[in-house]
């Protein structure tokens, strides 16, 4: 139950950001964010979208080099009269300053906030960076005190305060804008002068609760005297985001009694390990206190789980069944186990009834079928097995196990001889469940162009790099700045902007994470974008549903870094570039530097072991190599990647699941799992591990090449507009 607490919780904005806290915040900010084009009024940008966007010249050259769209940008403030001409302006202008050719900068950017209101206090920055590299620091803070005037009540005002860097106006930065990442910079620095400040150290908890080195504020804050209920709410938040569970629950004591407030104090309890007792009496008083909130129900199943003797347990599940809804089929799986384990079949029977008939729309129900539906087809009772099975499809269309269900009910019409049945269900999944590994099996079951196990090397699909999306929420100046790739502002502006990290909308969520991708922190943008389907209420649901229906979305799950890399090793290899991409995403999640227990290191997980053992094998140094370096560790990656198929015929089956689990271990299930159907292979590969990895890495490859192939795009897009049904037994 751990971990689905921490799933739960996980924070939305947790990974690396700018600044490491060595001391650590909390005040209400104002609402910040409204565009400037509320109160501007005119010379302004067609509200952005997905088919604005499209009308740019300007956007498409964010993923070239300076240097490459230079002259594409020139010709832009040329030749156009559009909003385009001021983009240009503003980016060419952006790539002279990086180059310190502040000239040429000034030329552009002279009068451009007239013409470009969206990002004037932004423009005037510009201008007085450019100054900056003129040496011209007088021209440059005129610039920077014009932004405070005009524009004070902008988030780029805290930019032009933190370069200012007077006290008068770092205290309204943290006045007016806490949630700012440089007025968190600001109050670091103070807290380093003057650690014994609790205001400053609740606004980090506050705000800047994901960012390095926040634990160590909380722990200094937790010192203080004179903390008030509502700051230990804060801090137990804070604690709670961080995983530290023990640390949140003592906060949590001394914080209002909420519901969640009295939840999580026991459930850190409980989770210490130390305070049995103690998180039981305080999960009974929450449910006194609080006996009909959701919370409650989650006390109840933790009270049944903490029960001395299975016996105990059952009223606590009974309770759960009779008053909360959300939380009864889960209560009803613990109630049927606890009931067999007592050998009491007849009321176990009855609990499992019940989970499948009122509750059938559960992940719960949706799992207890596929379990009988599993032993069915083992028994070769196929019939049966596709009886179970099927309604998983239609009842649980959000499980996990319902493309999974939805393929093997094609399989099993095809062991009962009908096969036209069979043909409807894998196009069932391909229509219903796009995204999935089975609507992958399921293509190239119809055989589709889409590569099979023993094909999927060689194959060299064409590939449509992805432009960025416009992003769901923010204001029309984040969306500028994002869209010309201007990420460092675009994170200060969104950061600012972002007042609901608790419990983000979906557009808010969806936007985080293309935040963080953009700013090359890979693992949490694509663990935020992914997390974007967790919803819980009917609203979160309905506009995931509708987000989940835009290719934006999906290439944004699928992200594609390390293009040029990628391609150039792959071609060298022979390797097809989309399977190697997938292996990537599924060993690091497109992060350079990340390392295992083991060690194995950088994009592919190359272990240091292996890099010396290839190193002579392609006349390379091994003390040169670094497998923090994406072409080195890519470049060793697809050469052991060549050597695993190499080993298996060119089987990527095999092949990839020797890269995870090892070849002597892929070499003993050769001996003893029959390997003629390669779909129960998979099935009954004895290391779960292996078995989720190989399925993932094919249904991270079935999606890159759905998102990134002209051709299967449009196929899979065919099978989405003909809403085929599954076959009825």
């Amino acid at each position: 139950m751990l971990k689905k607490l921490q799933n739960k919780q996980i924070p939305l904005i947790a990974g690396a950001a700018l600044f490491a806290f060595s001391a650590g915040a909390m005040v209400s900010a104002p609402e910040i964010g409204k565009s400037l084009q509320q109160w501007l009024g005119k010379n302004q940008p067609e509200q952005l979208s997905e088919a604005a966007k499209a009308k740019s010249a300007v956007f498409p050259l964010i993923s070239q080099s300076p240097a490459e769209r230079a002259e594409k940008l020139a010709q832009v403030v040329q030749n156009s009269r559009s909003i385009d001409r001021a983009r240009a302006r503003y980016l060419l202008a952006s790539d002279y300053i990086e180059r310190t050719q502040g000239k040429k900068a000034l030329v552009l950017l002279q009068g451009l906030e007239k013409d470009y209101p969206v990002l004037a206090p932004y423009i005037l920055l510009k201008q007085a960076q450019a100054e900056d590299l003129l040496g011209e620091e007088g021209k440059a803070s005129d610039l920077r005190q014009k932004v405070l005037k005009q524009y004070p009540q902008e988030p780029a005002a805290v930019k032009a305060m933190y370069l200012i860097a007077q006290p008068q106006q770092q205290e309204m930065a943290i006045a007016q804008f806490p949630s700012h990442p440089l007025t968190w910079e600001i109050i670091r620095k103070q807290l380093e002068k003057n650690p014994n400040q609790p205001r400053l150290q609740l606004i980090l908890a506050k705000y800047a609760y994901s960012q390095p080195g926040i634990v160590g504020v909380l722990d200094k804050l937790v010192k203080q005297s004179n903390l008030k209920p509502q700051d230990w709410e804060i801090i137990g938040t804070a604690y709670w985001a961080n995983n530290q569970f023990t640390k949140a629950a003592a906060a949590y004591v001394k914080a209002p009694q909420t519901p969640r407030n009295l939840y999580r104090l026991a459930r850190g309890l409980q989770v210490g390990g130390k305070e049995r007792e103690q998180a039981i009496a305080t999960y009974n008083f929450l449910v006194q206190k609080f006996p009909n909130a959701s919370e409650t129900g989650n006390a109840l199943l933790r009270l049944a789980e903490m029960a001395k003797n299975r016996k105990d347990a059952i009223p606590y599940l009974n309770q759960v069944v009779t008053k909360f809804p959300e939380q009864a089929s889960e209560a009803l799986v613990a109630q049927a186990q606890i009931l067999q384990g007592l050998n009491d079949q007849n009321s176990a029977k009855k609990a499992w009834e019940l989970l499948i008939t009122k509750y059938k729309n559960s992940d719960e129900a949706a799992e207890y079928r596929w379990k009988i539906a599993q032993e069915k087809a083992k028994a070769k009772d196929y019939q049966a097995a596709w009886e179970w099975a099927g309604p998983i499809t239609i009842n649980n269309p959000t499980s996990i196990l319902a493309p999974r269900a939805g393929f093997w009910v094609g399989k099993w019409a095809t062991a009962l001889g009908k096969q036209e049945d069979a043909k409807a269900a894998y196009e069932y999944v391909i229509s219903q469940f796009p995204y999935s590994y089975y609507a992958w099996r399921a293509a190239t079951t119809l055989g589709l162009n889409v590569g099979n196990f023993n094909t999927v090397r060689q194959m060299t699909p064409e590939i449509i790099p992805r432009q960025r999306p416009v992003p769901t929420a923010g204001s029309e100046t984040f969306k500028e700045l994002y869209l010309l790739g201007q990420d460092r502002d675009a994170w200060l502006q969104w950061e600012t902007e972002f007042q609901n990290q608790e419990q983000p909308t979906v557009a808010e969520q969806f936007t985080e994470g293309l935040m963080r991708l953009a700013k090359g922190e890979n693992i949490s943008g694509i663990d935020i974008i992914s997390k974007v389907e967790d919803q819980k209420t009917p609203e979160g649901k309905a506009e995931y549903a509708a987000l989940s229906k835009q290719i934006t979305y999906w290439q944004a799950r699928y992200p594609f870094p390390y293009l040029q890399q990628i391609e150039k090793w792959s071609t060298e290899r022979q390797l097809n570039p989309l399977l190697v991409t997938a292996l990537i995403r599924q060993e690091s999640r497109f992060e350079p530097k990340i390392k295992s227990v083991a060690n194995a290191t950088g994009l592919m997980q190359v272990l240091p072991s292996t890099a010396q053992w290839i190193a002579p094998q392609i006349k390379a140094d091994s003390k040169t190599l670094n497998l923090e370096n994406p072409s080195d560790n890519i470049m060793l990656g697809t050469w052991y990647l060549d050597h695993t198929h190499q080993q298996y015929n060119n089987n990527s089956l095999l092949a990839i699941a020797s890269y995870n689990a090892g070849p002597g271990n892929v070499a003993k299930w050769l001996q003893t799992i029959p390997t003629k159907d390669p779909d129960e292979f998979v099935e009954v590969i004895p290391f779960e591990e292996t078995q989720n990895y190989v399925r993932q890495v094919f249904g991270n490859y079935w999606n890159y090449l759905r998102l990134y192939n002209p051709e299967i795009s449009g196929i899979v897009a065919k099978y989405s507009t003909t809403h085929p049904k599954l076959p009825q037994q």
